[in-house]
């Protein structure tokens, strides 16, 4: 769809990589996303250590950097700098590449609202500014289908009470097509792999997904009944 063209250009650097679709239309669900859940530290120890103790060889690979939502983004190959002054238009990103998509995408998307606050808009924690927005950079219409399933039922399950671990009620996660895509500096590369004891402000926030379901249906008819 119009929605997901993909994205064709040439790298502006090194630093720099056009991020479309990774699998043609005919080849399924791509095995590309983009997640940005605040401090992409964080972001990345929980998907590279966490969601890979859940669903072991399940990433490929994941890469910190920067992925601006806005289209024609006058500041190309932004530096980590530029991102922090919050005014860049860019958003801290995990850049993940699946194994086996149809397998571990949407445990991935539910695995990222476990991990942050998806309601806190444009924070997280300590950490305020656009540049630690929610947002799901997706790969491909079905990503973004799956991707906005997942959203809908967290916001629905917030709202029954069976999630009280978020500040606020109103989910504010964004989904847009995956953009380009630029690399940061090399020493924050599994940042916290390399400094176990430095700055992280994640944390699993809920139980498993089918036990909320469950809990929440189970009120719900209690209510009807």
């Amino acid at each position: 769809m119009a929605f997901f063209k993909r994205l064709v250009g040439k790298q502006s650097s090194s630093r720099t990589r056009p991020a479309g679709s990774a699998r043609e239309a005919d080849e399924g669900l791509s095995n590309k996303v983009a997640l940005g859940a605040g401090c992409y530290w964080g972001t990345e120890k929980y998907v590279r250590k966490n969601f890979q103790e859940k669903f072991p060889e399940s990433i490929k690979n994941a890469t910190v950097g920067f992925m601006s939502p806005l289209d024609g983004n006058m500041i190309k190959n932004p530096t980590y700098k530029q991102v922090c002054s919050g005014s860049s238009g860019y958003v801290e990103v995990l850049m993940v590449e699946l194994n086996s998509p149809e397998k571990h995408f949407e445990e991935l998307i539910r695995f990222f609202f476990q991990f942050h606050d998806p309601t806190t808009k444009n924070r997280q924690g300590n950490d305020a500014g656009f540049q630690y927005a929610s947002f799901v950079f997706c790969g491909d219409e079905e990503q973004y289908e799956i991707a906005k399933k997942v959203r809908d039922q967290i916001q629905t399950l917030v709202k029954a009470g069976a999630i009280q671990a978020y500040d606020k009620q109103d989910v504010t996660t964004l989904l847009t097509p995956i953009k380009e895509f630029t690399v940061a500096q090399k020493e924050h590369q599994q940042y916290l792999e390399n400094h176990p004891n430095g700055y992280c402000n994640h944390r699993v926030r809920f139980k498993v997904w089918l036990e909320l379901i469950e809990e929440s249906a189970m009120s719900d008819e209690q209510v009807h009944n």
